[in-house]
Formats: structure tokens, C-alpha cells, sequence
């Protein structure tokens, strides 16, 4: 697992990586999502040895079952947010979780409000809208654009990330910093820099990036590398 950074002042965030789990292959070994195939018991497991890895208590964890739409919710208590793709918590010591494996894991807080947010914002949540509605969430807990930091995890990078020209031309008439050229020279959508392209328009200046492609990074789980793969996650709390 990644390093605990301070994302605020008295907000913790982080990232895991795929080793230090006990699943099998495909999913080694740290495989947190349970909706592709691995076993449940493992990825139990696994969950528990991630929030400890952070400091966390494993039941204090809030998961989303992520639709690659832009609904976002308020919770107030650990568990299941529901079909979401992003959750805010005014709660501290409570987590939010983001699973990806190519998708960006989109973490933000406003300290002075005391309000955490985390987004799973693939190619189609980020066209939908969904890194607006979880700052409107936030809003709702007196959150400001200006205040918060925001921190974009590991995402597959636009010189991988080939799509089909048709598709890239509807991504970039929502998002058109996403248009990129890959590194093979075919039409690529660059999730980082039209989630940063969005957060910037929203009144969002403190950005910060963890740089890692996901289909380049051996110790990530990705999708377009390997398929049928496990999950990694972001991590955003705010210290009791």
C-alpha cells in the first residue's frame, strides 16, 4: 500500500497497490472488489488488511457499488452507500472508499468544513457529470471549491487509453480537455486531464496528481492490461 498523505489539514488519504492480500490468481493478491469473480471470504480479508494497513477499523469503511453513473450521496455511517458513484461524509473517522482498475479514484475535502468526498470517475462518469455532483454534495455540508484539495489517483494515462473515434467525439463534447492522440497515434480520451480540466472549472485550484498509469504500473490492477483482474482503492478520511 501507498503512503498515507495528508490531503488537509487533519485529512488522510491513500491508495493501495495489489500486493499484501491473500486472493489467487487472476485477483493477487490484494483484490478489494467483490463483484469480479474473486472469492468473498479473500476479499473480506483483504478489506480488513487494507483499512489496518491505513489505521483504519475495517468497520469503519463505507463502499459503493459503482455504476459509472454521477449520482452522489451523503453518508453517516459505514456500509453500503448503494448504486453510486460518489459519497460524502461529514462524519470523522469515517472512510470513503473508491474502487478502480483503470478508472480515476477521485479523493477531495474541505477541512474547514469538515467534508470528505470521494468519486469513481471512469470515461463515462466523468462525461456524465459526476465529479460536478460530488462537489454540489459537499456543498450541501458547506464545502467550498476554493477551500478544497483534491487528489487524482492512479488512472490509466491518455497514451493508453485507445478508443474508438466515435466515442472519443462523444467524451469530448462533454469533457473536451479528454480529447488526447495515444502513444500509438489512435484517437485516447485522457480521464486525468479532463477530471483536473473539470475540477479547475468548478473553482477547484489545489490539485494534486498521483502520476501512475494503471495499465503501465505492475503493482496496480488493470483492466485493459489483463481483463479479468482484481481492484485497488482510494482511501479519504478526515482524523477524529
Amino acid at each position: 500500500m501507498s503512503t498515507v498523505v495528508e490531503l488537509a489539514p487533519g485529512v488522510r488519504a491513500g491508495f493501495t497497490g495489489r500486493a499484501g492480500g491473500v486472493s489467487r490468481e487472476p485477483y493477487a493478491t490484494l483484490n478489494l472488489g467483490g463483484h469480479v469473480g474473486d472469492d468473498p471470504e479473500a476479499v473480506a480479508e483483504n478489506r480488513r488488511r487494507a483499512a489496518r494497513g491505513f489505521g483504519l477499523s475495517p468497520d469503519r469503511v463505507v463502499w459503493m457499488n459503482q455504476v459509472h453513473g454521477a449520482d452522489a450521496v451523503t453518508v453517516t455511517g459505514p456500509g453500503h452507500a448503494g448504486d453510486v458513484d460518489a459519497v460524502v461524509t461529514a462524519e470523522a473517522g469515517l472512510a470513503l472508499a473508491v474502487l478502480v482498475a483503470d478508472c480515476l479514484p477521485l479523493l477531495v475535502a474541505d477541512a474547514e468544513a469538515g467534508v470528505v468526498g470521494a468519486a469513481h470517475s471512469g470515461r463515462p462518469g466523468m462525461a456524465a457529470g459526476v465529479v460536478s455532483a460530488l462537489l454540489a454534495e459537499m456543498a450541501r455540508h458547506g464545502a467550498r471549491p476554493e477551500r478544497c484539495a483534491a487528489l487524482l489517483g492512479p488512472v490509466i494515462c491518455g497514451r493508453c487509453y485507445e478508443v474508438p473515434r466515435p466515442m472519443q467525439d462523444e467524451v469530448a463534447r462533454a469533457v473536451p480537455e479528454a480529447r488526447c492522440t495515444t502513444g500509438a497515434g489512435t484517437p485516447g480520451v485522457d480521464i486525468r486531464a479532463g477530471v483536473t480540466a473539470q475540477l479547475k472549472n468548478l473553482g477547484v485550484a489545489n490539485i494534486t496528481h498521483d502520476a501512475r498509469c494503471t495499465r503501465e504500473s505492475p503493482d496496480l490492477f488493470s483492466y485493459r492490461r489483463e481483463s479479468t483482474t482484481g481492484r485497488f482503492a482510494g482511501y479519504v478520511w478526515r482524523v477524529p
